[in-house]
């Protein structure tokens, strides 16, 4: 299903869309196979496997951990004929994740700078730090990491399209033995996409550019291919596999409109949704702070109604009663929605926000002269008015991905050297992860609660005074947590 946002950040958050078969013409060809998820009451039973072939199933992944099946069927009589099973709590038809496509895809998408152009860097350069606002920030220019710069003991999970393990800023710390992929036909976690990479430097670069927590270890749970969608059991399974890892942080740059439309099943939570939330249970329960994004749909999380224009307008589904976004509105994850860097009263345009935003962490966006025009008629074309470098630097593969071409940087010596400028949630996130991983290197035997408290009283209060819709208790800064526990002493 192709989706047709004009209200997205352009580095993509990730986005759920239900997965819809489509008829085929052929007279002779065999039935499509279509992708189940299955939630068992309690622990699985020791004949499901059998009972699921008898209704016509063929088991594809088990994550006994939490009781979930993701089975594949070309029976269409396979849903009613599995849901006699009384051990079943609810089964329904998988959803798949997508990541998203920039917004400015809609108005003739030219990436760099207002002249269409890309922005260009100098190769010599020893570093780009002058060009991570956002880090300065975060970090009170730096001064964090002469406090703490977290180490290679606490681990941060990245689930996303993967880590590029060679880079020159990631290589010392992106764990390539302990990565694995989710993603069936592929044999590694190598990024080739290019998100999880910018991601996974926001978190623990070392080098011309910088992360949060520079000593920290990252570690990719690859549920994203080059291209196209991620099946819901995927990232359920990266999650429960993470958590068994040890990892004491999960990012997931993740988020979605049209998946939540669909969430809930005829008896309740549908089979997807039951997956998300006992996987992140689990994790919480095995101390990994889960940390996740908003979205960038420019949507108020907390009003249904806006939801549910929102779905109507864009989607065409006319979608009645309640349905939340995931894994924004899952209990026990820190929820972060994107701040920039002109404005302490406004967050970026396309982040979505709500009572549910625990704390903002900088994404950055085009620039105060695009937000303004954007405002007053959002779906207007002001592709001329974006300024780039309000975005945030951080790595890119060092080798091209898809095409080559979707890097919004060049470089003086006109060689591909792995950095780009990207905005959204998907930007916004992984810097509240940071945070919590240093928190975590300091703290070892903080809890999740502990530490998304930790988080939330370090924070620069911007917007109104207190908590408030946008900011949640406000921006992250790991500066003031690691300032305040040295006064401490």
């Amino acid at each position: 299903m192709k989706k047709k946002l004009a209200v997205l950040s352009i580095c993509s958050a990730l986005s759920f869309s239900l997965l819809v078969g489509l008829p085929t013409n052929k007279t002779k060809a065999a039935p499509e196979k279509e992708h189940y998820v299955l939630a068992y009451k309690g622990k699985l039973p020791s004949n499901f496997s059998e009972t699921i072939s008898k209704a016509g199933g063929a088991v594809e992944r088990v994550i006994p951990e939490i009781g979930i099946i993701e089975v594949a069927s070309a029976d269409p009589t396979f849903l009613s004929k599995v849901k006699q099973d009384t051990n079943i709590q609810s089964a329904g038809r998988e959803l798949e994740a997508y990541l998203e496509t920039d917004p400015d895809d809609a108005v003739n998408f030219t990436p760099g700078t207002p002249n269409g152009e890309k922005v260009t860097l100098d190769s010599n350069a020893a570093s780009y730090w002058d060009k991570q606002w956002d880090m300065q920030r975060l970090t009170h220019e730096g001064d964090s990491y002469n406090l703490n710069k977290g180490n290679h003991d606490t681990v941060v999970a990245v689930i996303d399209t993967g880590i590029d393990f060679s880079h020159p800023d990631l290589k010392e710390n992106a764990d390539l033995a302990g990565s694995k992929t989710f993603v069936p036909g592929t044999k590694d976690a190598w990024d080739q996409n290019g998100h999880g990479t910018h991601v996974a430097g926001s978190i623990a670069a070392n080098g011309k550019v910088k992360g949060v927590g520079p000593d920290l270890t990252v570690r990719a749970y690859r549920v994203f291919g080059a291209t196209g969608g991620a099946q819901q059991a995927w990232i359920t399974d990266a999650i429960v596999e993470a958590a068994n890892d040890g990892v004491a942080v999960i990012n997931m740059s993740i988020g979605g409109w049209r998946w939540m439309a669909h969430n809930l099943d005829e008896k309740g939570d549908s089979a997807s949704m039951v997956a998300y939330h006992r996987a992140v249970q689990y994790a919480t329960q095995k101390g990994v702070t889960v940390v996740v994004s908003a979205g960038n749909d420019s949507r108020n999380l907390s009003d249904l109604h806006d939801m549910q224009t929102y779905w109507k307008e864009n989607y065409g589904l006319d979608i009645k009663g309640p349905s939340r976004v995931v894994p924004a509105q899952i209990p026990g994850v820190i929820t972060v929605s994107s701040s920039n860097e002109w404005s302490n009263k406004s967050i970026a345009f396309y982040s979505n926000y709500g009572n549910g935003i625990d704390v903002a962490g900088p994404g950055g966006d085009n620039g105060p002269l695009y937000d303004s025009l954007y405002r007053q008629n959002p779906a207007g074309n002001y592709l001329d008015k974006r300024d780039y470098t309000y975005r945030t630097l951080s790595t890119y593969p060092t080798y091209p991905v898809a095409g080559g071409n979707n890097a919004t940087t060049q470089f003086s010596d006109g060689q591909w050297h792995g950095y780009s400028y990207l905005h959204g949630t998907s930007m916004a996130a992984p810097k509240v992860a940071g945070v919590a991983g240093v928190i975590k290197a300091a703290h070892p035997e903080y809890n999740p609660s502990q530490v998304a408290a930790a988080i939330r009283q370090s924070s620069i209060d911007f917007g109104k005074v207190g908590n408030d819709p946008l900011y949640g208790a406000g921006e992250a800064n790991i500066y003031n947590f690691l300032s305040k526990e040295k006064s401490k002493k």
